[in-house]
C-alpha cells in the first residue's frame, strides 16, 4: 500500500494536465490512523463525481465493542455518517474549480436509521464513502485544489467523526441506549401479544407535507386509559403508551382529526428513528405492510381468489395477470402479496382503498344480487384473515360503520387526541351479525417470475466483436427506477422512505436477473435468497468489492414488492 507522502508526490506530478491523468491516483494510500481510497476517477470535471472511501479499523477508530459488535453496530454507523456529513459541509465546495470541483457529497440520512452502503461498521473497523469532484480548471487537472481537499478538509472530518476519542460521550451513548431501547419495545411487543405501541408524548403530525420533521406545537399523543401499557425500557426506565392489540383494529373520527396521521407513524414504526423526531417510540411490528389501491400496476400470475371470483369473461382468477390493474385487482393482489411476503400486519386506510373491494352496503346488496357480483368484500373476509390466518389489521374509516362490527379495538381520534370507544360503539351496535364469507381459504400456490435478459452487449470500440456489460441503473428518486430499458414503478410502495432504498431495490433486481435468469424462478425463492445474501454479506454480496455508497437497504417486504411489480 502507499502512503500519503506517495499521494501528495503522485498529485504534484499531474499537476497541470490533462483530466484523465487524475486515473493514476486510483488505489488505496495510507494516512497513519486511516486508509484513503480512491475507487473510481470521474471522466471530466462536469461528470459524475469521483468516488473515495475512508476505512479505519476498530483499534485505531477505539470505539467500545459493545457499540459495534453485535445489533448497536447499524445505529452506531448511523451516527457516524451524520456527524461526518456536518463536518464535511464545512468544506464543500471550498476547493474551487469548474464543474464539480470541491464537492464533498455524502448521503443524507432522514429521520429514520437504516443501514446503508455510505458507513458501514463491521468486525474489521468503518468504512465509511462518499464522493469528491476532483478540481480542475476547465479541463486541466488543479492538484492544488485536491491535495487542500485530501490533506486538509478530510483529516479533520475523519478525526472529528471516526475517532472515539474525539467524539461527545454522551450524544453517542445516548445515541446507542436509544437504538437499546427501540429493539427493547419491539421484542416486548410479540410478548405482549401486540402489533404497535405508541408512547405517551409523541409527536405525530410532521411538519408540512414534503418535511418529515415533527410539526411545532403539534398535539402530544397521550394514551386511552384503557389501553395504556406501562414498559420498563433499559435505559429511559418506564415508558407509558398505547398498546395497538393483535387482531383488527378500526381508527375512526371526524375528518381533520387525525386519523391517517396516526396511521403514518404506525407505517413508518417499522423502523428507529433518531432522537428528537417525536416518533422515537412508535414501534410498529417489523413486518407491518401499508395496503392500498394502485390503478395501473402490473400483476403477474397472483392467485386473488379470496376477494374476485367469477368474472363475466371467464378469467382465472388463482393465477390473475394483467398489465393495468383496476383498484379492487390491484389492492387484492397486495393483500395477498402481502401476506406471501410475510407481514403478520396489514395497514389500511379507507381514502386510499378501493371502495368497491372494502364493502357492500345492505341496499346494494339487494339491488344487485351476490351471484352478480365477483367481488367478495374485504369487511366479509377480514375477521377470517385474522382468526384463520394470524394477520392482524388496523384500519383507518371515516365513513364506513360496518367495520365496528368486526372491531377488537376502536380509537377514535378527536383533535388528535385518541379515545376508546368500543364500548360505547358495541351498544349502539347491539345483536347486529358480524359480516363473514364462507369458503376462506389461503391462496397456496407458488409464483414465478422471468429474470431473463439480464446482459446487453455492445459493439467494441474496435468494432469486430461483441462485449458483455451489465445493466445500467438510472433513479427517478424514491419512486422508480429503470434498469436497462425497462422502467419499474414503486410511487405507490409507500414504506419506501429513502430513495437510497430503491437504488439498492434496482441493485438487487439487476442481481437477481444475472444469477437467476435463464428460466423462469420462484418469486419468493428469489426473494428469500436475496434476504439471506444481505444478511450474511451486506451490499457487498450484492455488489461485488465495489459497493457504492448510495444503498439503503429495504426490508424484505419491498424487495417482494419490487419483484411483484417487475
Amino acid at each position: 500500500m502507499h502512503t500519503s507522502n506517495d499521494l501528495r508526490g503522485a498529485l504534484r506530478t499531474i499537476d497541470r494536465r490533462s483530466y484523465p491523468a487524475y486515473k493514476s491516483l486510483a488505489g488505496r494510500w495510507s494516512f497513519g490512523r486511516y486508509v484513503l481510497s480512491v475507487d473510481h476517477v470521474q471522466g471530466d470535471p462536469f461528470a459524475a463525481p469521483s468516488s473515495l472511501s475512508l476505512r479505519v479499523d476498530h483499534r485505531e477508530a477505539g470505539f467500545p465493542a459493545a457499540y459495534w459488535d453485535g445489533e448497536n453496530r447499524i445505529a452506531l454507523a448511523d451516527y457516524l455518517l451524520r456527524r461526518f456529513a456536518r463536518q464535511a459541509d464545512r468544506f464543500c465546495f471550498q476547493a474551487k474549480g469548474s464543474g464539480k470541483s470541491g464537492l464533498i457529497n455524502l448521503s443524507r440520512c432522514g429521520q429514520e436509521i437504516l443501514q446503508r452502503s455510505a458507513c458501514e461498521v463491521n468486525r474489521e473497523g468503518i468504512v465509511l464513502r462518499f464522493a469528491v469532484g476532483f478540481p480542475a480548471n476547465g479541463r486541466t487537472i488543479n492538484a492544488g485544489e485536491l491535495e487542500k481537499i485530501l490533506f486538509d478538509f478530510l483529516p479533520v472530518c475523519a478525526q472529528e467523526s471516526l475517532f472515539f476519542q474525539r467524539t461527545p460521550k454522551e450524544e453517542l451513548e445516548s445515541a446507542i441506549f436509544l437504538a437499546e431501547d427501540q429493539r427493547f419495545i419491539r421484542r416486548e411487543l410479540d410478548r405482549l401479544d401486540l402489533v404497535a405501541f405508541v408512547a405517551d408524548g409523541a409527536v405525530l403530525p410532521r411538519e408540512s407535507g414534503v418535511s418529515d420533521r415533527p410539526m411545532k406545537d403539534a398535539v402530544a399523543f397521550r394514551a386511552p386509559e384503557t389501553l395504556a401499557v406501562t414498559l420498563d425500557l433499559p435505559h429511559r426506565g418506564p415508558l407509558r403508551g398505547m398498546g395497538v392489540r393483535r387482531g383488527i383494529t378500526v381508527i375512526a373520527g371526524g375528518g381533520y382529526h387525525g386519523k391517517s396521521t396516526l396511521l403514518k407513524a404506525l407505517e413508518r414504526g417499522v423502523y428507529d428513528h433518531i432522537a428528537g423526531d417525536g416518533r422515537e417510540y412508535v414501534i410498529t411490528d417489523r413486518t407491518a405492510l401499508k395496503i392500498r389501491a394502485e390503478d395501473g400496476r402490473k400483476v403477474t400470475s397472483t392467485d386473488i381468489s379470496l376477494f374476485i371470483n367469477h368474472l363475466p369473461n371467464g378469467r382465472d382468477t388463482t393465477r390473475f395477470s394483467t398489465l393495468d390493474a383496476s383498484g379492487s385487482t390491484s389492492q387484492a393482489a397486495n393483500i395477498v402479496e402481502g401476506i406471501e411476503a410475510g407481514s403478520r400486519v396489514l395497514l389500511l386506510d379507507e381514502d386510499t382503498s378501493a371502495t368497491n373491494l372494502m364493502v357492500r352496503d345492505q341496499l346494494m346488496q339487494r339491488v344487485i344480487s351476490r351471484d352478480k357480483e365477483p367481488i367478495t368484500p374485504f369487511l366479509e373476509r377480514a375477521a377470517d384473515l385474522y382468526a384463520q390466518a394470524g394477520v392482524s389489521l388496523i384500519l383507518v374509516v371515516g365513513s364506513c360503520g360496518d367495520y365496528f362490527r368486526i372491531a377488537h379495538q376502536i380509537i377514535q381520534m378527536d383533535a388528535y387526541r385518541a379515545v376508546d370507544i368500543i364500548q360505547r360503539t358495541r351498544e349502539l351496535l347491539g345483536d347486529a351479525p358480524i359480516p363473514a364469507a364462507p369458503d376462506f381459504c389461503l391462496p397456496m400456490g407458488t409464483r414465478t417470475i422471468d429474470l431473463s435478459g439480464a446482459i446487453q452487449t455492445r459493439k467494441n470500440y474496435r468494432g469486430n466483436g461483441y462485449v458483455k456489460e451489465r445493466l445500467k441503473i438510472r433513479r427517478s428518486g424514491k419512486t422508480a427506477f429503470s434498469l436497462g430499458q425497462e422502467e419499474l414503478d414503486l410511487r405507490y410502495v409507500e414504506q419506501l422512505v429513502d430513495a437510497e432504498q430503491t437504488t439498492a431495490l434496482a441493485h438487487l433486481l439487476r442481481y437477481a436477473k444475472e444469477n437467476f435468469g435463464g428460466q423462469p424462478t420462484e418469486v419468493k425463492t428469489v426473494v428469500l435468497a436475496l434476504e439471506k445474501l444481505l444478511e450474511e454479506r451486506g451490499f457487498q454480496g450484492v455488489c461485488g468489492e465495489n459497493v457504492p455508497a448510495g444503498l439503503a437497504r429495504p426490508r424484505i417486504q419491498e424487495i417482494f414488492a419490487c419483484f411483484n411489480r417487475y
